[in-house]
């Protein structure tokens, strides 16, 4: 892991959640040496597991919503699963936390979304959600790429991956691709598969898969191609005028086909001249990113706010709503049942 910093002096870290996220996030705080007050789970397992793996002194607890009123922290980290997202942001928030770093999807309604956001702005609190691919060193690469002169524009990215599940996985790639086009997503349109698959989370939480296609108002393109009969990688393609990168998400590799110079004025019907290649190797490691994006709140830097992760789901319920009413494209601000709750983990 990459040591990041320096940051600004934190006086604790409170987790909540000690599931596989939850754990990542102990990780998270140490590579940017915030000391760790707090871990609190409703399961016992978990805690248990959470204190094998390194918690330290940390103080350990059942109660999320009680550990927030007692410790009163100053950064918590809400690695729980969707459901709770709401209500413990808003908890710490009350109880005055000055940063929030909660995990994705943001909540499990557009209603909820709101909430959060509202109750942060008016407590003073930083809220960021752990949208992490854009500090990612393969995407970081595709945007300074997608904004060179070689590759001549963004203008679509293409994900084929296996069923990773739209809200767990696919959102990630709603706030990538606002980044990547610089743009904000208009419209979402969606075919999802009729077979389910059990839910790793448990089996009270159902994800979908599928197809997704959104678009911005100058024609940018994401296309996410995740149906419940592929059952293997993560591939992100970035498409230019003049090139195209390819990332496997999986291998750790990206390749870069970009046509040369002296053809650059050619139509783009010359999509077969010959090519510029390059390779690069990533790590896969992707605590790494979290500790960006967390450093990068401390610092008032850029970062996926609250507004990023309401957008996110936005796009992901536009979807919801056009696979529902014959795959039309659904505008995505405006019109979406914003009360309606969906079963993300």
């Amino acid at each position: 892991m990459t040591k990041i910093g320096p940051t600004p002096p934190v006086q604790g870290v409170v987790i909540l959640g000690a599931g596989r996220m939850g754990r990542r996030h102990i990780k998270v705080a140490a590579g940017l040496g915030l000391p760790l007050a707090g871990i609190a789970d409703l399961r016992a397992d978990a805690l248990a597991l959470a204190q094998q793996e390194g918690s330290g002194s940390a103080a350990l607890s059942q109660d999320p919503a009680g550990l927030l009123e007692r410790m009163r922290p100053e950064c918590v980290i809400i690695a729980t699963t969707a459901p709770s997202h709401s209500e413990l942001t808003c908890a710490a928030a009350e109880n005055g936390a000055r940063y929030i770093l909660c995990e994705k999807p943001m909540a499990t309604s557009i209603q909820e979304c709101r909430r959060m956001i509202r109750v942060c702005h008016e407590h003073g609190a930083a809220l960021a959600i752990n949208l992490q691919m854009p500090f990612m060193p393969q995407h970081r690469f595709a945007m300074e790429t997608a904004s060179s002169e070689k590759f001549g524009g963004f203008c679509s990215m293409t994900v084929v991956a296996g069923n990773f599940g739209l809200a767990m996985n696919g959102i990630h790639y709603f706030e990538l691709f606002r980044q990547a086009s610089g743009e904000q997503p208009e419209a979402a349109t969606a075919w999802f598969c009729d077979e389910e698959v059990p839910n790793p989370r448990g089996p009270q939480f159902r994800d979908v898969a599928g197809a997704i296609r959104v678009t911005t108002a100058r024609q940018k393109r994401l296309y996410i191609e995740c149906g419940a009969d592929q059952g293997h990688g993560m591939q992100t393609i970035y498409a230019g005028r003049w090139g195209v990168l390819h990332i496997d998400e999986i291998g750790g590799m990206a390749r870069l086909n970009v046509r040369s110079a002296a053809d650059r004025l050619l139509p783009t019907t010359r999509y077969g001249t010959p090519p510029e290649l390059s390779i690069r190797d990533f790590s896969m490691e992707n605590v790494d990113s979290s500790c960006a994006l967390l450093e990068a709140v401390l610092n008032g830097r850029s970062y996926p706010s609250g507004d990023a992760g309401l957008l996110a789901v936005q796009t992901l319920v536009a979807a919801y709503v056009s696979n529902e009413n014959d795959h039309r494209a659904v505008p995505i601000q405006g019109g979406l049942p914003e009360d309606r709750v969906f079963p993300w983990a």
